[in-house]
């Protein structure tokens, strides 16, 4: 079995990661390690996994766990490496983005390996440690590499997308109050959001010439899970081309798929699929993209890397269904 460490287990990230290793096959949980929760048992901080783990956090750690994950929220994750000693032999996920950028990949003898697993799967099962995607960069980006990689963004990119409530974290704000997100809707970081970093470091990758502006919107939604993005660009092509490049793109792809019909959250809530829907209106492409937030965007997506790093089958663990309701 391969054993399994966790730190930071007190987060919806870290929750959701739980409810899905508790459940994979191949994986047996070491240890949960939380410093504010230290011998507390795991299910009072996530009660919907009582009576399906008996672990309490702890604030030790074993050095020699198969697979990490870091789930410490952004910013953390280098220190806490810094400060920490694993054995090398131990793979790093880190779900923060302390590592996703090009210039941040490298600590202490460690070089980590960007996690999108349609555009790095070959590098990511030779990997030793993983920098995990951001929820937004995911789903957005899954909805403009396959123009990227056919040298198709030429012309400015409008995104406007959508998150539910627990992409802001665990941490109660003012933005997250239940009295203030409910009958609500709000934009924020607006063309300034930290997930652009990454966005556009991955078109470059596929289109090296690619320098079009991103003006990208994101939005609060009063749910508490999923992304709806939409993108829109000047195409050429006609709709059928663009399909066509989308299916194309994704054919060995095992959980993103283009659909002909228009698409919405409830198909993709509490799976890792992404479901892109392609039209075109007025000369201009139209992309819609949806994921979990949590699952595809985060914890789904970091079990997916650890499969691949490891040569297990890539839906080990993750074969969810989504609710019609």
């Amino acid at each position: 079995m391969i054993q399994v460490g966790i730190i930071g287990g007190s987060g919806y990230t870290a929750g959701e990661l739980l409810r899905l290793l508790v459940h994979h096959p191949e994986v047996k949980l070491d240890f949960v390690y939380s410093t504010t929760n230290a011998g507390v048992p795991i299910h009072k901080q996530h009660p919907d996994l009582i009576g399906e783990i008996d672990l309490k956090f702890t604030d030790t750690i074993n050095p020699n766990v198969d697979v990490l994950f870091l789930c410490l929220g952004h910013g953390r994750s280098r220190s806490f490496l810094e400060t920490h000693t694993f054995s090398k032999m131990t793979k790093v996920i880190d779900l923060g983005n302390d590592f996703r950028l090009n210039d941040d990949q490298e600590l202490l003898g460690r070089d980590f390996v960007y996690g999108l697993p349609e555009l790095e799967k070959e590098k990511i099962r030779s990997a030793k440690n993983i920098a995990n995607p951001g929820c937004f960069a995911t789903a957005i980006q899954l909805g403009l590499l396959p123009l990227a990689f056919a040298g198709k963004l030429k012309d400015t990119i409008h995104i406007n997308a959508t998150t539910g409530s627990t992409g802001a974290g665990v941490m109660p704000g003012g933005t997250t109050h239940f009295s203030w997100r409910d009958n609500n809707f709000s934009s924020y970081k607006v063309f300034s959001h930290q997930h652009l970093g990454e966005i556009k470091q991955s078109l470059k990758q596929e289109q090296h010439d690619f320098e079009a502006p991103i003006f990208f919107i994101p939005n609060r939604g009063n749910f508490s899970k999923g992304i709806y993005a939409t993108m829109y660009t000047q195409y050429e092509g006609s709709e059928e081309e663009a399909k066509e490049l989308y299916t194309s793109y994704y054919k060995k792809a095992e959980f993103t798929v283009v659909s002909d019909e228009e698409i919405h959250l409830k198909q993709v809530v509490n799976t890792n699929k992404c479901i892109l829907h392609i039209s075109k209106k007025n000369g201009m492409l139209l992309i819609t993209s949806v994921i979990d937030n949590l699952i595809k965007g985060a914890s789904g997506q970091a079990i997916h890397n650890m499969n691949l790093m490891l040569g297990l089958k890539e839906k080990t663990g993750l074969e969810l269904k989504a609710s019609a309701f």
